[in-house]
């Protein structure tokens, strides 16, 4: 979805930016901005709207990283605060599901498997190419403070999927990396939406613990790394 899709439609808008010089960090508030005016509209019971806010947050959500790169002007800071709000529009759209339809226990649990199977997703990647889990910090003042956020947030998460790989190392396969990259953002928005669209927004907490419990099924059968042998050890 984001690499057929997304991308292509984002690149001629990014082209458009660059020449208007526009900041990267102001698309990625301009992306948040349409994420929290979705969750908005789905609590107002505005599906359709809703559906088409989500679509033009994840447009966005594209266009940004092309932007910086196309601009030369990636950062650590940048990246800080589009995983950061990436995660408030995710809490802000379950918050209004579980308000719209009376069911907060039901939006919780989507929530928290759709924040994990993201935080899986990009740790798979990451340590499959030896990656660190941070970028490399700025000198700036907020590009520490979104450190400090994006440590608070995330941290967590990248020691937890640490530990998984290390007992099974078939999280960092190429197959793995291939499969949970077909389960990213881009991708859980488009089902979003168009669950939205049909006026049927809570089938996609029921399809995000689905994808939970596929990825803890595959990874329960998956090889645990042998043990170490003492040359290994000495």
């Amino acid at each position: 979805m984001c690499e057929g899709i997304f991308r292509p439609l984002a690149h001629p808008l990014v082209l458009l930016l660059a020449r208007l010089r526009v900041p990267p960090p102001l698309v990625v508030a301009a992306a948040g901005s349409a994420g929290v005016a979705a969750a908005v509209e789905l609590g107002r019971g505005s599906l359709l709207a809703a559906a088409l806010l989500v679509q033009l947050k994840t447009l966005l959500d594209n266009a940004d990283g092309q932007l910086a790169r196309l601009s030369g002007r990636t950062s650590a800071a940048g990246r800080y605060l589009d995983s950061e709000a990436d995660l408030l529009v995710d809490a802000a759209l379950f918050a209004a599901l579980g308000w719209r339809t009376g069911a907060p226990a039901l939006a919780l649990a989507g929530f928290l498997s759709l924040t994990a199977v993201l935080s899986l997703n990009f740790n798979a990647e990451r340590l499959a190419r030896a990656a660190a889990a941070e970028p490399d910090p700025e000198g700036r003042v907020a590009a520490l403070l979104l450190r400090g956020v994006y440590r608070c947030l995330y941290a967590p998460q990248d020691r937890l999927a640490e530990r998984i790989a290390a007992r099974r190392p078939a999280l960092t396969s190429p197959l793995a990396v291939s499969l949970l990259a077909n389960a990213g953002l881009s991708t859980q928005l488009a089902a979003f939406g168009l669950l939205l669209a049909l006026g049927r927004p809570l089938a996609f907490c029921w399809l995000a613990l689905g994808e939970l419990a596929a990825v803890a099924l595959a990874l329960a059968l998956a090889p645990r790394r042998a043990p170490r042998t003492q040359e290994e050890v000495a």
